[in-house]
């Protein structure tokens, strides 16, 4: 947690201004049992009404001023402690936008989502209970000790006895809550990666008739989790009995010593009450500080996930700050014996990968599940850097490009159609915020689109719902590929980026595009042999190894892959066309 002190920086103020005003509410606590004794003794054993209502307003006032006290901590407390979660929220999330694809894959989605939301949470909570508690929790038991001699030092040896062994409880069961608090965190993550593949596979569990399976595997999940909570409820059951048996017999210890001095005229009954109240602050600080110890444990785990998300140092670095001319005689793309393995894979998904593409070319890539056509594509863009060899982009290495250059200058459509909810033309307007109406119409057109969005109600301005989720998938397909288009990218890479849509709309996208993105450079990859045998290059990938390279005619004459490929989608007349 100590690594996070930064983030309270910006709060300094609050979270000294905060205690200071518990401290001073603590103050002005520890004082009400001796005022008490005096009105016991002095009004109401003198029958001196005047003295009550004297002392009475004091109380009233004292009473005022720990409420004020209260409440301004409160008020620094939520500030402070809000800022530091909304700060700690926003470098987290600026954070994970900056990581690569690798880290990604490393953290997965679910375990980011229950950091950034759950663990933060936990970390407010901490905050607010720092300014709030641990200065004053403390100090009022301890306070309440040294009340304690100042009335009497031979009754307050039942302090010096009965403090350590409310500690001694509260140690012997917090040391074996502890480890509990900081697994609950990963069975959170658990249930939210379940919760969160039941969500996004839905439509599949209920083809599947896999309902009940998924409701156990969430139910045994969330047992898990219930079960430790329960184990720890057990044990902090404990803590109410045992620390109030030690407090009750201290103050049945008080109560028959005392009322042996209050009969020998060494204490008064006021004085009595006194040290029984004491007491009573005694027990309700420490419980107080057992919940801080809780509070704290689960807080000290969230901060160790959460400075792993912060200290994670992203495999693809932005190093170039200032923008590169690109060279117009060079190729567009050039693979130069390009190898990239997985972090902790044992095998690299492609091996010396070499193939220029100049502009306004169309390179296919085909190959079988697996075989690194993805891998190949996601290198381009940069949201993995190679292992060996360089990509080059326009005679650059695409390492020497500022982020935003390389990607204004490569577009791509992934695999899994991604739409943000908003309007649709907010999705199209995310390469170029100024492209215009017509802009977008044109490239809906090209992608095949935009017969179906002039079909909206407000055609444009048409709600787009999370995810996409109000679009069939050939539609979500098509509007990413018109949002690629915008804008008019140098490199257009379509990753399989037409598997939802029917073959006659496949033909036509292919045919839209060909004639629409002149001059344009396309990386167009696919399982289909009819989508890339018209172009102009196409690379056979297999087991991430070059199987071939060539047009349609020189593949089927000199690379069995591609051969096996075609004959197995099309006809040998369909082939030799």
């Amino acid at each position: 947690m100590w690594k996070l002190k930064r983030f309270l920086r910006p709060f300094k103020k609050h979270v000294i201004l905060g205690p200071l005003f518990k401290w001073t509410e603590a103050v002005l606590e520890l004082l009400v049992p001796t005022v008490m004794a005096g009105i016991i003794d002095n009004g109401v054993a003198q029958r001196d009404s005047g003295y009550i209502l004297r002392t009475g307003g004091l109380l009233l006032l004292i009473a005022a001023v720990s409420l004020g006290c209260a409440l301004i901590c409160q008020y620094y407390a939520s500030i402070a402690s809000q800022g530091v979660g909304t700060n700690l929220r926003q470098e987290m999330f600026g954070k994970i936008n900056s990581f690569s694809h690798a880290e990604l894959d490393r953290f997965g989605t679910h375990s980011l989502i229950t950091r950034i939301t759950n663990d933060v949470n936990q970390l407010q909570l901490a905050v607010a209970m720092l300014i709030r508690l641990v200065v004053r929790a403390p100090f009022l038991a301890i306070g309440a000790v040294v009340m304690s001699f100042l009335i009497d030092v031979q009754l307050s040896l039942i302090f010096v006895v009965a403090f350590p062994l409310i500690v001694l409880v509260l140690y012997l069961v917090m040391s074996r809550s502890v480890p509990f608090f900081q697994g609950m965190q990963k069975k959170l993550d658990k249930i939210s990666l379940i919760t969160r593949e039941n969500l996004e596979g839905a439509r599949v569990i209920r083809a599947f008739s896999k309902q009940k399976s998924e409701m156990k595997r969430f139910t045994d999940a969330s047992d898990d989790l219930a079960d430790t909570a329960v184990r720890v409820g057990r044990l902090s059951a404990l803590l109410n009995p045992l620390t109030m048996l030690i407090v009750n017999g201290a103050i049945v210890a008080i109560l028959w010593f005392g009322g042996f001095q209050v009969d020998t005229g060494r204490l008064t009954q006021g004085e009595v009450v006194a040290l029984v109240n004491y007491m009573n602050q005694i027990m309700l600080a420490l419980t107080v500080v057992a919940n801080l110890v809780v509070i704290f444990t689960k807080a000290s785990a969230s901060a160790a996930r959460v400075n792993e998300v912060l200290e994670t140092e992203t495999t693809v670095t932005e190093t170039a700050k200032q923008e590169v001319a690109p060279q117009v005689d060079a190729p567009v793309l050039s693979f130069e014996n390009v190898s990239f393995t997985y972090p902790g894979a044992s095998e690299p998904s492609l091996s010396g990968i070499t193939l220029t593409l100049n502009r306004g070319e169309t390179l296919g890539v085909i190959g079988g599940t697996g075989s690194g056509k993805s891998t190949f594509a996601n290198l381009i863009p940069r949201f993995y850097d190679v292992s060996d060899g360089n990509v080059k982009i326009c005679g650059e290495d695409v390492r020497n490009y500022p982020f935003a250059q390389l990607r204004q200058i490569v577009s791509m459509v992934p695999q899994k159609a991604a739409l943000v909810s908003g309007t649709v033309a907010e999705n199209l307007r995310w390469r170029d915020e100024q492209a215009s109406d017509e802009e977008l119409w044109q490239a809906l057109r090209t992608a095949q689109a935009s017969d179906f969005v002039e079909k909206l109600p407000r055609r444009l301005d048409s709600v787009v719902e999370q995810g996409g989720r109000n679009f069939s998938g050939g539609q979500r397909q098509r509007l990413t590929i018109a949002r690629a288009l915008v804008s008019r990218p140098e490199l257009l890479i379509l990753d399989d980026s037409s598997s939802a849509l029917d073959f006659a709309t496949d033909a036509a996208l292919r045919k839209a595009l060909a004639e629409e993105t002149a001059g344009m450079t396309v990386v167009m990859i696919s399982q289909r042999a009819g989508t890339v045998r018209r172009a102009d290059k196409i690379l056979v990938l297999d087991n991430g190894e070059m199987a071939g390279l060539g047009t349609h005619e020189e593949l089927l004459e000199n690379c069995p892959v591609y051969r096996e490929i075609c004959l197995s989608q099309l006809s040998a007349e369909e082939v030799l066309k």
